[in-house]
């Protein structure tokens, strides 16, 4: 099937009792059990729910994977992939993720004997350069948050092979709509699903999917066992989002190339940010290996000054922390999303003070110019 075919019907099907085209909203913590050792599959709402397993199934079809495992947030699902691995291993990172991601590696997990190299992996060799003999996994975001700087995901998957490694993939910023990374050879796909994939600004969500049933059996145990597993009612409009996740990344793309065309002339800013921009250093990586160019869209504006007077005086970009919602956001990563990395080690990579991020929704796309235009005038 289509994509968008899938997005509306995979996982879902008419309720058994009523025929209702829609996918229940299974609310309820616990199921009656017709007598003791005889269930209909279904025993305790945290370990099993109709509308959960649902979701899981739609966005592991449209993610070409074979599971999907639903969780409360998107660190949540990134807590649980640490499962894959034990004291004493090493896990290769991105140097430019999440600042959510950074914290709980850095921050949280070494204190239980994981060991973490922050790389530019951008270029493959770093990632040679960095393998260790205790070295277990690849950790990618491509495009990272907010650098959008590409990963070469079949180059990082023929390397973890051939070390004997897993990889995952933060795949939050394209969607499943743009990239796919289970076709390049990526064991595992994380997002947010509080971002695109929802797309409404009203729900906290994570998602792990794999084709490894090995994986698969332990991240499942993890999810019931650790119990980081999202609300039937979340689940329920996450479900409701995916049937619109198409048109709504088509209008973001279309919207945020003709955006940073304009930041681009305007010549308002030191430099612009956009895979989709031919000036980007892997635009021909971007053609290669995603559907489109998403819509986010970075900016350096050259001091933190003119940076501060963009962010404070739109009136239709929203300033706000996340993004992928159908509303346009701005957000200043130096002090919002990213905070919790060092100074220097932001600043390593380009992420200075001067740096402001857009999410750019899908509002008229003149009245996003000219908002930007207000502000900086």
């Amino acid at each position: 099937m289509g994509f968008s075919t899938d997005a509306i019907h995979a996982g879902q099907t008419a309720d058994d009792v009523t025929g209702a085209v829609i996918t229940p909203l299974y609310q309820t913590s616990t199921y009656k059990q017709d007598e003791l050792g005889k269930h209909k599959g279904y025993e305790y709402g945290r370990t099993q729910n109709l509308t959960r397993e649902a979701l899981e199934k739609n966005i592991a079809v449209l993610e070409k994977g074979k599971y999907g495992i639903a969780f409360a947030s998107g660190l949540a699902a990134t807590h649980a992939l640490m499962s894959l691995v034990k004291s004493g291993d090493h896990i290769i990172v991105s140097n430019n993720v999440y600042g959510g991601t950074y914290r709980l590696f850095e921050q949280n997990l070494t204190d239980f004997g994981l060991e973490y190299s922050w790389v530019d992996i951008s270029e493959l060799s770093n990632i040679e350069n960095a393998i260790k003999e205790n070295t277990r996994m690849i950790f990618v975001e491509t495009p990272t948050n907010p650098m959008l700087v590409l990963t070469d995901l079949k180059g990082v998957a023929a390397i973890a092979k051939k070390n004997n490694m897993q990889t995952v993939c933060d795949n939050t910023f394209m969607s499943p709509y743009f990239q796919n990374p289970l076709d390049w050879g990526i064991d595992i796909v994380l997002h947010s699903t509080t971002k695109y994939i929802n797309g409404h600004s009203d729900v906290i969500g994570g998602m792990i999917v794999t084709s490894d049933d090995k994986v698969h059996e332990r991240i499942r145990y993890i999810q019931n066992a650790a119990g980081g597993v999202p609300s039937p009612f979340d689940c329920w409009l996450v479900l409701r989002a995916t049937k619109t996740l198409a048109v709504r990344m088509k209008q973001h793309d279309e919207n945020a190339r003709v955006f940073a065309d304009f930041l681009v002339a305007s010549g308002a800013a030191k430099k612009v940010i956009y895979p989709g921009l031919d000036s980007h250093p892997q635009y021909e990586l971007a053609k290669k290996q995603m559907r489109g160019f998403g819509g986010m869209v970075s900016a350096d504006f050259g001091t933190f000054e003119k940076a501060k007077k963009v962010l404070n005086n739109v009136n239709v970009f929203t300033l706000a922390e996340s993004l992928g919602g159908v509303e346009s956001l701005i957000c200043h990563p130096a002090s919002m999303t990213h905070a919790s990395i060092p100074k220097e080690e932001r600043e390593s990579f380009g992420l200075t003070d001067s740096l402001v991020r857009f999410s750019v929704g899908i509002e008229d796309i003149e009245d996003l110019i000219k908002d930007v235009e207000r502000a900086l005038g």
